[in-house]
């Protein structure tokens, strides 16, 4: 069963979208990972949040940068978004995942900062499982 699901809008970003469930693994958390587009596949990306057990969702996206916002209207478990750069160096989609309106949050990382969110993910799930504290402690620890 995953705890983190892990979405991205096109295969163009499925190489980062897989850098991510990679180091999710590395801490032992399960993730599942999806290429669904926000703005082709509408009702498949509605169908699947709905229907995944996952809590927390990472969305890898670019350009517009729809994706993680769409996914945050949708449910009120944490959604990080990773923007990607493809243009303006990667302002464009920083731009539209950070300015989301009151009520709809989406935590935002730096411009193809996969590992960050890859770790605040699993930050935030060691709140409710402590052995994934123990894990990023140590990991911490031996980059010191």
């Amino acid at each position: 069963m995953p705890k983190a699901s892990v979405i991205v809008g096109s295969k163009s970003d499925e190489e980062i979208g897989s850098k991510v469930k990679e180091t999710l693994s590395e801490y032992g958390v399960e993730a599942d990972f999806q290429v669904i587009s926000a703005h082709r596949d509408p009702e498949k990306l509605d169908a699947y949040i709905k229907g995944t057990d996952s809590e927390v969702f990472i969305a890898v996206a670019g350009l517009a940068a729809a994706l993680p916002g769409v996914i945050a209207s949708k449910t009120t478990k944490p959604v990080i978004g990773v923007p990607r750069e493809v243009r303006l160096g990667g302002l464009d989609a920083l731009l539209s995942i950070v300015q989301m309106p009151p009520g709809v949050p989406v935590a935002t990382v730096g411009v193809d900062n996969w590992k960050n969110a890859a770790l605040l993910a699993v930050e935030i799930l060691a709140l409710k499982y402590p052995g994934l504290k123990e894990r990023l402690e140590a990991a911490r620890r031996s980059r010191l």
